[in-house]
């Protein structure tokens, strides 16, 4: 029987571990504002913080990368098939069995052919049907049901999981983006601060050890924005695997939108995640659907009946002499006598693999609740460090950096303090834009863990 077999169960367990966060972030990165610099400023190209531009390029909004994944993603459209053949197989879980129809001669003589010379000789014809002992129908059909359910949720643990890797890496991407418009920006400061040192040095006022400073940053520059063409590939390899796609056309640029805070509650999140989870679900539904087929197993000790109808057609005898025709109705039933080598052990298989079915839900609560604490820390870390970058670091970084070039043009401070205090604002905004990626990665987990759907995730119109 389909509908009982253990293997079914084993299927489904591989489902769920393959399949293995809370306010929507559209973009991967926030625009780093203005306010550290001084209004004033000599060079306002320079340290004035605009939002980010892609000139001449199309942005691809997070939420139409997901709308292709959900429709294209080989994953996502195989865990659908394979819910829609368990539906399918509730059915015939429940269905009887096909009758038997049989015809043939009943006790015909060796010695002779023709059916009228033995009383007995007749043409018969008779239909069989076995009717499982009550209740074994029904419970093979909740146990093809709770399979359903449980491969149903398998599925929407896809999906999440599908949509929770996109998301990451439509974040990486957009930290790859962000970092090379900083490298950009920073290369252009240390190009200008390089002609500040040669045209200082041309008149006698700085040295050819500040030009060198300023000529070696500038190729770290170079490095680096070589570094990040070097990596972007590999995360737009992530996003055609994540979007379904078998090639990549086209350069993709992702949003650069606000990041918009939202508070992380441990308990509600941990409520949530167990009511919520798709894998917790499923789980559950393995759980009742293995203690139903412990039920099913135990009524193997009762008798299956088969029904037996037939009717026999008789010839007139050689003298003419009419016979009536023969109905014949039997009920047999079969005896389940081999309880110890057969019934005993798949009743201890089934009972296994319920206890199975439990412990694995609470090393899977367990391992949710652990992440939860671990991917609600990291938000909670990085938001801070985008707060303390923003409000204070930065600011004061920036307006170092204005006020060492001034003391610099006097020659009150060397070429180097003005040099590292640039690279100062450039390694704490780089460290801005990660933690920016990393929160949002953050809440990406935490909606996986935590059951959300993609519809939840789309921010009202």
């Amino acid at each position: 029987m389909i509908a009982s077999s253990p293997d079914n169960a084993r299927n489904i367990f591989s489902i769920i571990s393959n399949g293995m966060i809370a306010v929507w972030i559209s973009g991967a990165m926030i625009p780093l504002d203005g306010q550290a610099g001084a209004s004033n400023s000599a060079y306002p190209t320079i340290f004035q913080q605009d939002k980010p531009t892609v000139s001449g390029k199309q942005v691809t909004p997070l939420t139409t990368l997901i709308t292709e994944a959900l429709q294209n993603n080989p994953e996502i459209q195989a865990s659908l098939r394979e819910r829609e053949a368990a539906k399918q197989r509730i059915s015939p879980a429940e269905a009887l069995d096909d009758p038997m129809l049989e015809a043939g001669v009943i006790n015909a003589p060796l010695a002779s052919s023709p059916f009228n010379r033995e009383d007995m000789t007749m043409k018969m014809i008779g239909l069989s049907q076995r009717f499982p002992f009550p209740g074994k129908r029904g419970l093979r059909k909740e146990v093809a049901s709770k399979d359903a359910e449980a491969i149903s949720y398998g599925c929407q643990e896809t999906v999440n999981r599908v949509v929770r890797d996109l998301r990451i890496a439509y974040f990486d991407l957009g930290l790859i983006v962000e970092m090379t418009r900083l490298v950009e920006k920073n290369k252009l400061i240390l190009e200008h601060f390089l002609q500040i040192a040669e045209g200082r040095y041309q008149v006698g006022e700085g040295s050819q050890a500040d030009v060198l400073k300023a000529q070696t940053q500038v190729s770290r520059m170079l490095d680096e924005l070589l570094r990040l063409a070097r990596e972007r590939p590999m995360i737009e390899a992530e996003l055609i695997r994540a979007l379904g796609r078998s090639t990549y056309a086209g350069e993709l640029i992702p949003e650069s939108l606000p990041m918009h805070q939202t508070s992380l509650n441990l308990e509600s999140l941990r409520e949530r995640a167990m009511t919520q989870r798709p894998q917790l679900l499923a789980l559950q539904s393995l759980t009742a659907r293995n203690k139903k087929a412990v039920e099913l197993v135990q009524k193997e000790y009762y008798p299956d009946f088969d029904v037996r109808l037939s009717y026999g057609q008789r010839d007139r005898m050689l003298d003419n002499t009419s016979r009536p025709d023969m109905v014949s109705l039997t009920v047999a039933v079969n005896l389940p006598i081999w309880r110890n080598s057969k019934i005993e052990p798949r009743i201890a298989e089934s009972q296994a693999m319920y206890h199975q079915a439990l412990d694995l839900y609470q090393v899977q609560t367990n391992e949710i609740v652990a992440k939860l604490r671990q991917q609600g820390a990291t938000a909670e870390q990085n938001l801070k460090s985008v707060q303390l970058y923003q409000t204070t670091i930065l600011p004061q970084a920036r307006l170092t950096v204005e006020s060492a070039l001034a003391a610099y043009r006097v020659n009150r401070v060397d070429f180097l303090t003005l040099l590292d205090s640039q690279m100062t604002v450039f390694n704490y905004e780089i460290n801005l834009a990660t933690a920016i990626a990393n929160y949002n990665k953050a809440l990406a987990e935490i909606d996986l863990l935590t059951g959300k759907t993609p519809d939840e995730l789309v921010p009202p119109h």
